[in-house]
């Protein structure tokens, strides 16, 4: 018996202990990253409650939190800049995660609710809602889930194909074309209402926390709960797609099921962040890409989901303390980031294909 032979069971322990070594490392640094980027969404958080034009004590803050009045800093921490903060992260959360699931069913960087048309769906139903029936507050909520479902309807009907190849090509081009079906929708009921109601649908179309109350703040925070930890396991699940349909029914995964169960929770997650705080643009389609290049090339979704919140709360520091006299609109500030961002992404891809 040759020498080979024999060293053959050395060499496949050798190999295991060498691969789970390696996927140790991979979590860890994972892990890391996961406990960095929470703690910079409490930083970003705490300087947008903390500092800014109204500055608040550490020491009056807590005491805020624990039932104090102090006259002026009660009324701004406990009605603007905590609300804000907190929808702002839990937007993010909502957003950056929905990006995640979408980027992986499609394999596509530019594959993100605000490109694909989602966004602007839930934009339309909502402003539907206060064009015909007068609703506000929470009570849009339902007609912005009711918009979103209508665009991933007509998304899907377009991309629609036996051949799986062009299927995510034929989704991207859906997805366009819906979003601009949506913005014309939207500025067409923004002209039949009223000089306030136009005002106010306009400012929240282009994305803003000013509305950030303690409903909406609940109603997103259950909606997390409840679809966050499914969102994590369908982004695992469909992790032997990438390999490819055949390889992946081989392994035991049924990719067609769950990759419409992605898309479905993907919808559900980026419209109730639109419901509440308007389309903000580009946070789901900057998320993932800046959360894979900080890992290293192995995209997470708890990473992306955190990163969104980021994003979100920065530039909601930006847009209320970027001007001494006028606060601007939160999507501003990610619009105005993200369009750059997205040639970025465009001319990245071209290079690597």
């Amino acid at each position: 018996m040759s020498t080979a032979v024999l060293d053959r069971p050395a060499d496949r322990v050798e190999t295991e202990a060498l691969v789970r070594t390696l996927a140790a490392g991979r979590r860890r640094r994972a892990l890391l990253l996961v406990l960095a980027l929470a703690g910079a969404l409490v930083a970003a958080m705490a300087v947008r409650v903390l500092l800014g034009r109204y500055t608040v004590t550490i020491p009056d803050f807590l005491a805020i939190l624990g039932g104090a009045t102090i006259p002026g800093a009660t009324f701004v921490v406990m009605e603007d800049k905590l609300p804000r903060a907190v929808l702002g992260a839990l937007a993010g959360l909502a957003f950056g995660a929905s990006g995640a699931l979408f980027r992986r069913v499609l394999g596509n960087p530019l594959a993100s609710p605000d490109i694909l048309g989602i966004s602007h769906g839930a934009s339309a139903g909502a402003v539907a809602g206060m064009a015909f029936w007068g609703l506000r507050g929470v009570a849009i909520i339902p007609a912005a889930l009711l918009g979103s479902a209508v665009a991933l309807a007509l998304v899907l009907s377009a991309s629609a194909g036996r051949h799986t190849g062009i299927v995510g090509q034929r989704f991207l081009l859906g997805g366009v074309a819906v979003a601009a079906l949506g913005t014309a929708v939207v500025t067409q009921l923004i002209a039949r209402l009223p000089l306030a109601g136009a005002q106010e649908a306009a400012v929240w179309t282009v994305g803003s926390l000013s509305g950030a109350s303690a409903q909406r703040i609940v109603w997103l925070a259950v909606t997390l709960a409840l679809l966050l930890p499914l969102a994590v396991w369908l982004h695992s699940a469909l992790r032997p797609a990438e390999l490819g349909p055949e390889l992946a029914v081989g392994l035991g995964s049924r990719p067609v099921p769950t990759r419409a169960a992605a898309l479905g929770v993907g919808t559900v997650l980026a419209a109730a962040a639109t419901a509440v705080a308007g389309p903000l643009a580009f946070v789901a389609l900057l998320a993932t890409p800046i959360a894979t290049a900080l890992g290293r090339g192995r995209p997470r979704i708890v990473a992306a989901a955190l990163t969104g919140a980021v994003i979100v709360v920065v530039a909601d520091i930006v847009a209320s303390e970027a001007l001494t006299t006028v606060d601007l609109p939160t999507g501003v500030v990610t619009g105005a980031l993200g369009a750059p961002a997205m040639l970025w992404i465009l001319l990245r891809s071209r290079k690597v294909a």
